[in-house]
C-alpha cells in the first residue's frame, strides 16, 4: 500500500491556491489540442497556403514534442519540477504570442515547433506538480488534473472557434494571454520541490524502449496517434465550414473524449479488461476512420463520424496510457518520455502526410491510410498480449539489505507453490499506522509460527496523457526494509516486497489480494480505514474483498500503543 493509501479523500475542490494555478494551466494546455483546428482553413485562405502546409503546424509542434520528451527528464532532475513547469509555460506564452503574430505560413510553423518545446516541458511536470501540491488528497489530486483535462478538450475548439471568427490570429493571442497568467500563477503561488534523489540520463528514455512490453504499446500508440491527427490535422478541410461551426464540431468531439478518458475507459477496463478493451477500441476506431473515408465529401456522414471518434480517442487515452505504465520495467517519469516519444512522432507525421497524399491522389486517401494504420495498431499489440496479462496482474519485487539498482531494473518474483510455507502479510505505507501494522503482524507470527511478508504496493497517478510517480520505488524499498529490520531485531522470519505499477488506487487492494495468494498467506494484515480515507475506500476495498482468499485483520489506527486491538474480517 503506497503512502497515499491513507490519505484524505476530501473534496478534491479543497485545495490550495498552489493547486488550482497549475490546474488552470492544464485547462489551457489540453485546450491547445483542438484550439487551432477551427482556424486552419482560415489560415490557409488569408495566407495562400494550400492544406499540405498548414497541417506543418501540427507536424512541427507534435515532432518537436516528441524529441523534447526525450530531454524532459535530465533537465527536471536537475533544475526541479516547479522551474521545469515555469520554463515550460514561459516557452509557450512566447512561441504562442509569435505564431499569432507571424506573417507567413513558415512564420507560424516554426513558432509553432517552439511551442512544442514548452509543451512537453509542460506535460512532463504538470501533473507531478499538481500531486505534491494537493493537500486535498491523492485521489482528490487525479480529479481536478482530469477534470481539468475535460474542461480543456472539450472548450479548446469553442474557444478557437469564438476567436478565430475574429482573426485567425485570435486562438495564438488567447493562449498567449491565458498561459500568462498561469504563468504568474504559479511563479507566485506553487512552492518550490525538492530535486529528485537519482538525476536522469539522457539516453535513459530511449534505452527504456529495449523493453519489448513499453516498445511495443508504445508503437501501437503511435499507429492509433496516426489515426488520431489524420482526423485532427485534415478533417476540417473538407467540412467546408466557417470558423464558429467548426469549433461547435470540435466541441462536441471534444467532449466525448473528455467523458470517456475520464469515466467511460475506466468503466469499461473494469467489465472487459485491459486487453479485450483496447483490442475492442482500436476495431471500432479503425472502422469509424473507415467510414470517413469512403463518405469523406459527404458531410452529413463526414461531421457527425469525426465527432464520435471522440469516444474511441478518449478510452484509448487513457488505457493505452495505463497500460503502458503498467508494463514498463522503470520509473514512470522514464517511460512516459519514452512513450511521448513514440506517440508523437506518429501524431506529428500524420496530418503532412494527409496533406501530401491529399495533393497526390484524392481526400479519401489519408483517411484509408489511417484506418489501415490503427487496424495495424491491433496487430502489432496482439504480439504483447502475454505481457497485457501480467500488466493486470503487476508485478511483485522482492526488498532484500540493498538498495534497488538505478535503473529499476527489477525480477519478477514467482508465485511460491503449495501451501507448505506458512505466511502472515504485512500490508505497510509510509504512515504511522504502519508500525501498529508490523507489529500486530509480529505478534501473530509468533504465536502460529508463520513469516511475515512486508508489502507496499507502490502507486502512481496515471491518467489519460500523463504518469507520475506518487510514491518512489527507492522509497518503498526503504520504507520496508525499516520494517524488516525491525521485525529481525524481534526475532521474526521475514521477507519483504513492493508490488509495483499500481496504476490506480483499485488496484492496490486487488495487488495485495493476489500476491497474498500466490504465497499461500493466510492472512493479511493492513491498517483500518482513517477518517476519509485509506486503503478500504470504495474502489480498493472492492477489489481486495472480490480477489483475497485469506483472512483480513484490520489494526486500528487510532490505538495509542502497539497493542492496537486486532479485528478480523474472513
Amino acid at each position: 500500500m503506497s503512502a497515499s493509501a491513507h490519505a484524505q479523500t476530501a473534496s478534491p475542490f479543497r485545495q490550495p491556491k498552489a493547486v488550482f494555478a497549475v490546474a488552470f494551466a492544464c485547462v489551457v494546455s489540453f485546450m491547445g489540442i483542438g484550439l487551432v483546428d477551427p482556424v486552419l482553413p482560415a489560415i490557409s485562405n488569408q495566407l495562400h497556403a494550400s492544406p499540405s502546409q498548414v497541417t506543418l503546424l501540427f507536424t512541427s509542434y507534435l515532432v518537436i514534442t516528441a524529441v523534447a520528451m526525450l530531454l524532459v527528464g535530465w533537465i527536471s532532475s536537475r533544475i526541479g519540477a516547479k522551474r521545469t513547469l515555469i520554463v515550460g509555460l514561459a516557452v509557450i506564452v512566447v512561441f504562442s504570442a509569435l505564431a499569432g503574430s507571424a506573417s507567413s505560413i513558415n512564420g507560424i510553423v516554426g513558432f509553432r515547433a517552439g511551442w512544442g518545446v514548452g509543451n512537453a516541458l509542460f506535460i512532463a511536470t504538470s501533473l507531478a506538480v499538481i500531486v505534491a501540491s494537493a493537500s486535498g488528497g491523492f485521489a482528490g489530486a487525479i480529479v481536478l488534473y482530469e477534470t481539468a483535462l475535460g474542461v480543456g478538450i472539450a472548450c479548446g475548439p469553442l474557444l478557437g472557434g469564438v476567436l478565430g471568427e475574429v482573426s485567425w490570429r485570435g486562438p495564438f493571442y488567447g493562449v498567449a494571454v491565458l498561459m500568462a497568467v498561469a504563468l504568474l500563477a504559479t511563479i507566485v503561488l506553487v512552492e518550490p520541490m525538492p530535486l529528485p534523489a537519482r538525476r536522469t540520463g539522457l539516453r535513459e528514455p530511449l534505452a527504456a524502449l529495449r523493453h519489448r512490453g513499453l516498445l511495443t504499446l508504445s508503437l501501437t500508440a503511435l499507429c492509433y496517434n496516426w489515426g488520431f491527427f489524420t482526423l485532427l490535422g485534415y478533417a476540417p478541410f473538407p467540412m467546408h465550414l466557417s470558423a464558429i461551426q467548426l469549433g461547435l464540431v470540435f466541441t462536441g468531439w471534444g467532449v466525448l473524449v473528455a467523458v470517456f478518458a475520464v469515466a467511460g475507459a475506466p468503466w469499461l477496463q473494469a467489465r472487459l479488461g485491459l486487453a479485450r478493451t483496447l483490442y475492442g477500441n482500436l476495431a471500432l476506431f479503425a472502422a469509424v476512420i473507415a467510414v470517413i473515408a469512403i463518405w469523406t465529401t459527404h458531410r452529413a456522414v463526414l461531421i457527425p463520424a469525426v465527432i464520435v471518434t471522440g469516444v474511441f480517442i478518449g478510452v484509448n487515452n487513457t488505457v493505452t496510457t495505463q497500460a503502458v505504465m503498467s508494463v514498463a520495467p522503470v520509473e514512470r517519469s522514464i517511460a512516459s518520455s519514452a512513450y511521448g516519444f513514440v506517440r508523437f512522432i506518429g501524431g506529428g507525421l500524420a496530418p503532412y502526410a494527409a496533406g501530401k497524399l491529399v495533393d497526390a491522389f484524392n481526400v479519401h486517401v489519408p483517411f484509408y491510410l489511417a484506418a489501415g494504420v490503427v487496424a495495424l495498431g491491433i496487430a502489432v499489440l496482439a504480439t504483447a498480449h502475454d505481457l497485457l496479462a501480467r500488466a493486470e496482474a503487476g508485478q511483485a519485487v522482492e526488498v532484500t539489505a540493498a538498495a534497488p539498482p538505478a535503473s529499476l531494473r527489477l525480477e519478477e518474483v514467482e508465485p511460491v507453490a503449495g501451501p507448505a510455507r506458512r505466511t502472515i502479510v504485512a500490508a505497510v505505507d509510509g504512515s504511522a499506522v504502519a508500525d501498529l501494522v508490523t507489529a500486530a503482524a509480529g505478534r501473530l507470527a509468533g504465536i502460529h509460527g508463520a513469516t511475515v511478508d512486508v508489502v507496499h504496493v507502490q502507486e502512481a497517478a496515471v491518467t489519460a496523457d500523463a504518469a507520475a510517480d506518487v510514491d518512489p520505488v527507492a522509497a518503498a524499498h526503504a520504507g520496508v526494509r525499516r520494517h524488516l529490520d525491525r521485525l529481525r531485531a524481534q526475532g521474526v522470519p521475514v521477507a519483504g516486497h513492493v508490488l509495483l505499477h499500481a496504476a490506480d488506487h483499485a488496484a492496490v487492494g486487488r495487488l495485495l489480494a493476489e500476491h497474498a495468494r500466490a504465497s499461500a498467506a493466510r492472512t493479511i494484515v493492513l491498517g483500518a480505514p482513517t477518517r476519509g480515507g485509506g486503503l478500504l475506500d470504495e474502489s480498493a476495498s472492492r477489489e481486495l474483498w472480490r480477489h483475497a482468499q485469506s483472512n483480513i485483520v484490520l489494526v486500528n489506527p487510532a490505538a495509542a500503543d502497539e497493542a492496537a486491538p486486532l479485528v478480523s474480517v474472513s
